[in-house]
């Protein structure tokens, strides 16, 4: 029972080490693109590139749905063995901590930023800070009081916070036991790809430009909840991970597929205002369907070939929590130099990749591992 005793640690599931690595890698591409696509963004390339932009809008499917299954599924192991505070502890040095010292040191100089390359501000760094406070970003002002793209971090305390009570009661033995033999259920093809549905439900339901604003990753918040949900209730049942691991060849038809009509889709009539029409209701449904065979085909190749570790995921396991806090800053202070470097926009795109991959890691290993007040601050243990 979770709340009087700290357990045992589970043995390691390294698969959910390797999708957390592998979801990093996919959202720092997906930044570097963003200074590329037909969106806008904090700083803009001259050139967009129509390859590129279909990257974005793919990737942006299921790439934070999947950091939030993840989420789930840790904090199911996590209450493993964890009391209900020290649980609370240990998000809130890992999660909040970091988030603050992003708002007011790391996220400022992207807002700079933005408002220099949108022509809002003109000049420096240090003219600019004492402004930051100036009302709430995206209400017209600088404070970015969700810390841009740390945001995620924000909501995962919240989530966190909001269902410890409901898995703490799930945790008891007689819920337990309801719950494993529920979810057990789902261990049949079609009833876990019928777990789409209340996503696609959502979707129609939810007004994008209400209550259901897609601001955070290209998805509602209340579609992050269930994505947690699942993460926690429905992946860490053996039985399940079975099926999604042998099923792992049809979802990824199945995701190809969808994902193919929804783009001739999006390229040729382009994805409606919030309304009732039946193209748009079938836009919206598919949408679901697509975020969810990618993450079930995802998860299933993860189960099957990544349950190793090796240096490398030792390495970058550790890492992966200051890359993620770091990644979008660096990205933007080096795309903001390179706006007029006449060459090919994918020559650009490496150059800009590398250079802060390079950046950032050096940062990591010759800075923030070395000291622990930054370990702290990034959410890390002290180096003893």
């Amino acid at each position: 029972m979770v709340g009087k005793m700290q357990q045992s640690p589970p043995n390691r599931r390294y698969e959910l080490d390797w999708l957390r690595v592998f979801a990093m890698f996919v959202i720092f591409l997906f930044h570097c693109a963003r200074f590329f696509d037909s969106d806008d963004w904090h700083v803009k390339n001259m050139q967009s590139d129509a390859v590129i932009s279909i990257f974005v809008l793919f990737s942006v499917q299921w790439i934070m749905p999947l950091f939030f299954i993840l989420s789930g599924i840790s904090t199911y192991y996590s209450l493993s063995f964890r009391s209900a505070g020290a649980f609370v502890r240990s998000r809130f040095k890992r999660l909040v901590i970091p988030l603050v010292f992003g708002i007011f040191v790391l996220v400022p100089p992207q807002v700079y930023i933005e408002r220099v390359s949108h022509f809002q501000f003109s000049g420096s760094y240090f003219q600019f800070y004492p402004h930051y406070l100036d009302g709430f970003y995206a209400f017209g002002g600088n404070f970015a009081w969700m810390g841009l793209h740390l945001w995620y971090l924000l909501i995962l305390f919240v989530f966190s916070i909001l269902t410890l009570p409901l898995f703490i009661y799930l945790r008891r033995p007689g819920p337990q036991g309801f719950t494993s033999k529920a979810t057990s259920r789902f261990n049949h093809r079609g009833l876990l790809f019928s777990l789409a549905l209340p996503l696609a439900i959502l979707e129609i339901v939810l007004d994008p430009t209400g209550i259901g604003r897609r601001d955070f990753g290209g998805w509602s918040l209340f579609l992050y909840m269930i994505f947690f949900l699942y993460g926690y209730v429905l992946f860490p049942n053996r039985r399940i991970r079975e099926t999604i691991e042998a099923s792992r060849i049809l979802t990824l038809s199945c995701a190809i597929a969808t994902t193919v009509v929804a783009l001739i889709c999006e390229l040729t009539i382009g994805f409606p205002g919030y309304g009732n029409s039946a193209y748009f209701i079938g836009l919206t449904v598919l949408r679901a369907f697509i975020a969810w065979f990618w993450l079930l085909c995802i998860v299933g190749f993860g189960c099957r070939y990544f349950r190793f570790s090796n240096n490398f995921l030792r390495y970058a396991n550790q890492a992966v929590l200051p890359f993620y806090i770091l990644h979008q800053t660096i990205i933007v202070a080096i795309c903001f130099y390179l706006i007029n470097w006449d060459i090919n926009v994918y020559l650009k795109y490496l150059v800009i990749a590398g250079s802060s991959v390079a950046a950032i890691l050096l940062i990591y290993q010759l800075i923030i591992k070395q000291l622990d007040v930054l370990r702290f601050l990034f959410g890390l243990k002290k180096k003893n």
